[in-house]
């Protein structure tokens, strides 16, 4: 069926779908190559929404996104990486913020949070290095 076939409005989720995968796209092409190169193993995938287990296995009522595996820091006693997967939840993230830009500076900050915990870092150093990232720069004397 041609795309002007479609009844009115059929265009929109997949339109909307489109858009969120090119957010979600730029955002891990713009993780740096050293990280980059070490999410070989890691799948990353999109869904509207966190399931019931999802959100359980993190006691969260909410969710942006999800790291679901082994991070690199601790792989097995081969050094073998066992294979992890980033979820990235669309329509949280597109009711929270609505607008392009804002969507796409959460969906980058999604991802960044998302890639650290593959490298073994905790929300709580997350949280940490956000606040150092907001802080004023002092000069040095």
């Amino acid at each position: 069926m041609a795309d002007d076939d479609r009844p009115e409005g059929a265009t929109d989720a997949a339109d909307q779908l489109d858009d969120f995968m090119i957010l979600v796209d730029d955002a891990v092409r713009a993780i740096p190559s050293p990280f980059a190169e070490g999410l070989a193993s890691v799948a990353i995938v999109v869904e509207d929404e966190p399931t019931p287990d999802q959100l359980a296995s993190v006691g969260a009522y909410g969710l942006f996104g999800l790291y679901q595996g082994v991070p690199r820091t601790a792989y097995g006693a081969s050094q073998a990486p066992v294979p992890s997967k980033i979820t990235i939840f669309r329509r949280p993230l597109e009711r929270l913020h609505p607008g392009r830009e804002a969507l796409a500076r959460a969906v980058e900050a999604t991802v960044i949070h998302e890639v650290a915990h593959h490298f073994g870092i905790g929300d709580e150093r997350i949280r940490e290095l956000q606040r150092r990232g907001r802080e004023p720069q002092r000069r040095g004397r």
